[in-house]
């Protein structure tokens, strides 16, 4: 008898390091909330390269969801209290890791707010089939994004152009990212039962637009079953 189940697949694939996550700590008190704009700014300023490399990234800082009391505020002008343990990370293309690691020790000012980065860590990507993007774009939706079927039919169709029959997801909450000229209108996607390879090529290559400002980003994820299950208590 010959038996291979899932765990077995994962300890056997390599994942490739052709795009890794750049992780910095944040000196840094307080953002504010909606600072995609102001951030990637000062990211292209000091990365002049940054925009023009397809695969790089930028994940949006966040803080603690809750704690000691403390919710997460979702009002757009609200400020996002920081502490010692967050993280600004980049997605990038190895080739890129060396010169990105120079932000480190550098004073940056996103939206008048002094930052100072650390000397980063690489983290690979994920073999996890579960994986999760706080905000994915998609275009021309701005008027049925509270549709939620509409939604995940329109994400639905942008991943089978990519090769991928999804099984399962779930969308979560819808965030307008404040853009000049034309804001963004997003959701959060939750995708589940990928096979290795494709939530591999996902985290690397994203979904939709706005990877500059932090939108189409994957992250590994404990499972769309773990999620229901805490909704319904």
């Amino acid at each position: 008898m010959f038996w291979q189940d899932q765990e077995d697949e994962k300890q056997q694939f390599v994942v490739p390091d052709n795009v890794v996550d750049l992780s910095f700590k944040v000196q840094c008190k307080e953002l504010p909330l909606d600072h995609a704009h102001a951030l990637s700014q000062t990211i292209q300023q000091a990365l002049p390269w940054f925009a023009d490399e397809s695969l790089a990234g930028m994940h949006l800082i966040h803080g603690a969801e809750s704690g000691n009391g403390w919710i997460r505020p979702q009002e757009p002008d609200a400020i996002l209290s920081l502490s010692k343990r967050t993280r600004f990370m980049l997605r990038l293309p190895k080739h890129r890791v060396e010169d990105a690691s120079k932000l480190a020790g550098q004073e940056l000012n996103v939206a008048g707010t002094r930052l100072i980065l650390s000397t980063p860590n690489q983290k690979p990507l994920s073999v996890l089939t579960t994986i999760f993007a706080r905000y994915v774009v998609i275009q021309g939706m701005e008027d049925s994004l509270e549709d939620e079927e509409a939604f995940l039919n329109q994400a639905a169709e942008m991943l089978r152009k990519e090769g991928i029959q999804v099984k399962k997801m779930m969308s979560g909450r819808m965030h307008v990212l404040q853009m000049p000229g034309k804001d963004l209108f997003t959701r959060s996607l939750m995708i589940d039962g990928l096979k290795i390879e494709e939530s591999i090529y996902l985290q690397q290559h994203g979904l939709g637009d706005g990877r500059l400002v932090g939108c189409g980003l994957f992250m590994p994820h404990k499972g769309i079953e773990a999620v229901g299950e805490a909704q319904q208590k």
